[in-house]
């Protein structure tokens, strides 16, 4: 089989976007100051306007790794954008509060006022402020809910709906950047610029985040099928509908999911296919982790189905050798059951290795050892003893497996610990991370 080459990520002109749009948000402010006094106000008011700029460019950079955008979603990868949206939402509540502390200070400074009455006083005083404000205190509460320590103590619902309030913080804070901004208030090209920047930021996110889900649902008309149970506390829920096979979703993408019914309408979680798009029926198969999860086994056939993608980047695209080696562990068995299916190969090119609590666990192992024989693949396992002792996913063992493992091409999909276990063992093995292919669904 010959070479096959991948998918370019665009990762990396996206980061240089952002950076180049920076560095143009600097250039507006330095053009627009005539002179830099040398006063402390001056110097601290100056700092103030500087972080004000760069806060609201990020706000709008968060916004629109909010909008799962399918370049960002399908090549970048979902895992990787939630960690930029995660990370540029930290730099924009830093900048945003950078911003206000710095120039109330610079104006207490100026007026020689305390700041407490300094901020009274910009609250009340200034056009757009009091809003301004209240934007602010939600992006604070935003950014509190959505560090990790209290993140995982919320429930996912809460922190969902809390986090849609991003949008009603920038609405009431961007009206207060071209009222009171020095950059915008006497430079129409600057405002036009700001508009566009946010006009284009709302437009991707009404396309990507309303209407496409939107014109999906409406022409697929997606319903609960079946519920098959495949191992203990694991089922695959199966989905009918009209020609799915025109959704796009390849083997290895992931949907967000939402059941309408009792206790899940309002949630809309992620899982992946565990089998190839079929133009009547798709399937997912989950595991009970918590309970979201643990309802699903209970559907009704016929319950209606509202699905946002299909996303992720872990498929055939990101493949560049002709070997291929598939580490699974739990519920991380179901994309690579697709791809096990669906990956060009010939005799002895593909090997999936699948990780489980006991033999009972290993949930679609009729189909995989079906589809082994059927492709001459090679099919194994690694379950924990009877007294407990659990398999280890070592250097030694994969190389003994695999003499030529710094060879293949390796999707890995589980739990944490095992994924972090797997990966260190495949770099130890001669393995680059350019080809170790892994996304995370922790968001």
């Amino acid at each position: 089989m010959r070479a096959i080459r991948p998918r370019r990520s665009p990762a990396a002109a996206l980061v240089g976007a952002a950076w180049a749009g920076a560095a143009g948000v600097l250039w507006l402010w330095w053009s627009s100051t005539t002179v830099v006094r040398m006063t402390t106000a001056d110097w601290l008011i100056g700092a103030g306007r500087i972080t004000g700029l760069l806060g609201g460019y990020m706000i709008a950079l968060v916004v629109l790794q909010m909008a799962r955008v399918p370049a960002l979603e399908r090549r970048v990868g979902s895992d990787r954008a939630t960690r930029w949206h995660a990370m540029s939402g930290r730099y924009a509540i830093g900048l945003v509060v950078a911003h206000v502390a710095l120039t109330v200070w610079g104006y207490a400074v100026q007026a020689r006022t305390g700041v407490v009455e300094q901020t009274v006083t910009v609250v009340v005083d200034l056009p757009e402020m009091a809003e301004a404000a209240i934007g602010t205190g939600l992006l604070l509460v935003i950014g509190f809910v959505s560090a990790g320590a209290v993140r995982r103590r919320v429930r996912y619902e809460t922190w969902y709906y809390l986090h849609l309030a991003t949008y009603a913080a920038v609405y009431l804070t961007f009206w207060h950047q071209l009222a009171t901004g020095a950059e915008f208030v006497a430079n129409p090209t600057a405002r036009t610029v700001w508009y566009v920047l946010y006009g284009a930021v709302g437009a991707v996110l009404l396309r990507y985040r309303v209407l496409a889900p939107v014109w999906l649902n409406v022409k697929h008309r997606m319903r609960v099928e079946s519920v098959v149970e495949e191992a203990p506390g694991m089922v695959s829920v199966l989905i009918s509908g009209r020609r799915l096979h025109r959704i796009g979703a390849e083997a290895g993408h992931f949907f967000r999911w939402r059941f309408l019914a009792k206790g899940l309408r309002w949630s809309a979680n992620p899982y992946s296919l565990s089998a190839p798009p079929r133009p009547d029926l798709l399937r997912i198969t989950v595991k009970a982790v918590g309970g979201h999860s643990t309802a699903l086994f209970d559907l009704e056939p016929g319950t209606r189905v509202w699905a946002e993608g299909p996303y992720g980047a872990m498929t055939a695209g990101r493949r560049s050798r002709s070997k291929v080696l598939l580490i699974a562990g739990g519920a991380g068995i179901t994309p690579l059951r697709a791809l096990f299916e669906t990956l060009p190969g010939g005799p002895g090119d593909l090997t999936l290795l699948y990780r489980a609590g006991s033999h009972e666990d290993l949930a679609l192992w009729s189909e995989l050892q079906q589809i082994a024989e059927v492709r001459e693949a090679r099919l194994m396992y690694a379950v924990n003893g009877p007294d407990g002792s659990r398999p280890e996913i070592t250097t030694q063992r994969l190389k003994e497996v695999l003499p030529d493992i710094d060879q293949h091409d390796v999707y890995l999909c589980g739990p944490p610990g095992l994924t972090e276990m797997a990966y260190r063992a495949l770099r130890e093995a001669g393995v680059p991370s350019r080809h170790i292919h892994h996304e995370s669904f922790e968001m």
